[in-house]
């Protein structure tokens, strides 16, 4: 094969969209040409690369002069790729640079109209894949960083056909949770994992980026990798660069919390230090220029407010203290009740009782069935032959089955067959 295709086909002009480009640390790069209906796999050189007239990139339309030729270990065809020059824009490329120019001039990347992140959360609405990576990354960082944060999934198709109508409708849905029976989110996060371009190409449709744009909730667009750029990112309020990045700029970081509430306990015990440290060097220099004369009258005055001061600013500290440690009370509460392993407990309850209610809707319809039945027997058995066979009456049938009405329709020998209440006799017309 690779004998047949060097030297029967050789060298050759193709032209197509650059898909797939994965550039090696040797300087050689891989990629897949392709048109509307096929591909075929290229392989670059980094000879070739650094005399080539273009770089490839993704998306971007070439045309190469290589040889057809058989990588053996795959037993697979590839162009040998030796000239590269730059043919215009790929098609998905264009479809992305017209639609983001579409948009941006109706004014939905505009900047004044994103919404600002919540600083303290309490439920995040995920829009992704329930099998991807991006989804597990997202869950283990909210774990460590946040464990009171509820995470609320609705799970879609992110790649593939229709996946685009999957994504906008559970943005749509989120925005009014109370139409569609979902719970109520701080702040939604919609993304999944690298890929091609075509691979994301579902975040490049105007469908989702219109139902970003319509949102009232805070949207974080979090596609592919951090080079990864779609329509999504501009729609949203915030583009993250990976999936595991949004995460870390939703929610805060509980140790990070931890230290700053420290670092404000440590700087009010230094101010109070400070104050009263001030304070009684005012009150001994007083009270040395007024010793000569009653020091115990001349002091009196200053004591009290010393006094009052030192009891206001206790009092202050200990307020600022009580507040923050209630506020961290109050989330552990909401994390303890909104716990996935009690909502769970909570449907199973609701499943049981709904299972009780519908054994019991079940056993009422089929003792309901079988009266009806057992009354239908019982018409059947009043009105049907049976009951006319039991008074002595038979029916009587030609050979062929017919039911025999009158005697002129019977033949001289013919034999006939009569079915009585009990058993059935076969006789003979003379």
């Amino acid at each position: 094969m690779k004998n047949l295709l060097e030297i029967e086909i050789g060298e050759i002009w193709v032209e197509g969209e650059v898909s797939n480009l994965r550039r090696q640390a040797s300087g050689h790069c891989y990629f897949s040409l392709k048109d509307e209906g096929a591909q075929i796999s290229c392989v670059l050189f980094r000879g070739s690369a650094a005399k080539a007239k273009a770089q490839p990139e993704d998306g971007m339309q070439v045309r190469v002069k290589g040889e057809v030729s058989v990588y053996e270990a795959r037993g697979q065809m590839q162009l040998i790729v030796k000239q590269v020059e730059d043919a215009g824009m790929g098609d998905l490329q264009a479809r992305f640079e017209a639609l983001k120019a579409k948009l941006n001039k109706e004014g939905l990347f505009d900047a004044s109209l994103k919404k600002p992140l919540p600083s303290f959360p309490l439920a995040i609405g995920l829009v992704t894949s329930p099998t991807g990576a991006a989804l597990q990354d997202m869950l283990n960082i909210m774990t460590r960083r946040a464990p009171w944060v509820q995470p609320i999934l609705y799970p879609v198709t992110v790649q593939g056909k229709g996946a685009e109508r999957s994504i906008a409708a559970a943005i749509e849905q989120f925005s009014d949770p109370e139409q569609y029976g979902l719970p109520e989110v701080d702040v939604i996060i919609t993304g999944r994992g690298g890929g091609s371009l075509e691979d994301l190409w579902n975040f490049n449709e105007e469908i989702v980026a219109r139902a970003i744009h319509a949102c009232p909730i805070p949207v974080v667009s979090a596609v592919g990798h951090e080079i990864d750029f779609t329509i999504s990112d501009f729609a949203a309020d915030v583009r993250a660069p990976t999936p595991s990045a949004a995460i870390e700029l939703v929610v805060p970081d509980a140790s990070e919390l931890q230290l700053q509430v420290k670092s404000q306990g440590d700087a009010l015990k230094r101010a109070m230090q400070g104050r009263l440290k001030h304070d009684t060097a005012i009150l001994q220099s007083a009270r040395r220029a007024l010793m000569p004369r009653d020091s115990e009258q001349a002091l009196r005055e200053p004591i009290q407010t010393l006094d009052r001061a030192r009891q206001e600013l206790k009092d202050a500290s200990e307020g600022a203290l009580d507040d923050i440690l209630a506020n961290l009370k109050e989330l552990a509460i909401l994390h303890a009740a909104n716990d996935p392993k009690k909502a769970m407990e909570r449907k199973m309850e609701a499943l049981d009782h709904a299972k009780i209610l519908l054994d019991r809707v079940v056993k009422n319809e089929l003792r309901q069935q079988e009266e009806r039945l057992q009354n239908l027997g019982s018409l059947i058995r009043t009105l049907g032959p049976e009951s006319t066979f039991a008074r002595g009456f038979s029916i009587t049938m030609g050979e062929k089955g017919n039911i025999i009405r009158d005697a002129n329709d019977v033949k001289k020998g013919e034999l006939l067959r009569s079915r009585l209440a009990s058993g059935e006799l076969t006789s003979r017309a003379e």
